[in-house]
Formats: C-alpha cells, sequence, structure tokens
C-alpha cells in the first residue's frame, strides 16, 4: 500500500507541481549547452597539444 501512495504522489507531483520548459527554452538550453561543449573541447585539445608539444621538447634534449 505504502509503494502505492508513494507512485499516486510521485505521479501528482510531476504532473501538478514541477514546472516543465517550454519547447523554446529547451531548444536554447540546448544550444547553450553544446556551444560550452565545443568551447570546453576546443580548449583541452589546445591544451593536449601544447603539452605534447612542451614534452616532445623536453624529451628531445635527452634522446
Amino acid at each position: 500500500m505504502k509503494l502505492v501512495n508513494y507512485i499516486k504522489d510521485v505521479y501528482i507531483e510531476l504532473t501538478e507541481k514541477v514546472s516543465w520548459p517550454s519547447w523554446t527554452e529547451l531548444q536554447s538550453s540546448a544550444i547553450v549547452v553544446m556551444i560550452a561543449s565545443a568551447i570546453i573541447a576546443i580548449a583541452i585539445s589546445a591544451m593536449d597539444f601544447g603539452f605534447k608539444a612542451m614534452m616532445d621538447t623536453v624529451y628531445s634534449m635527452f634522446y
């Protein structure tokens, strides 16, 4: 009986109390996330190439 009441409460909360975003808000949020992800990926790639070049320089001193 507790499980049934819990499921009913969850359903009521999701349908009546939660404020769901509109389609345009959802699209704009998705675009912001994609742009931020691309910027972070580019920054990490740049750091990776920079550290690789630096380590190649350090290793070339010893070999």
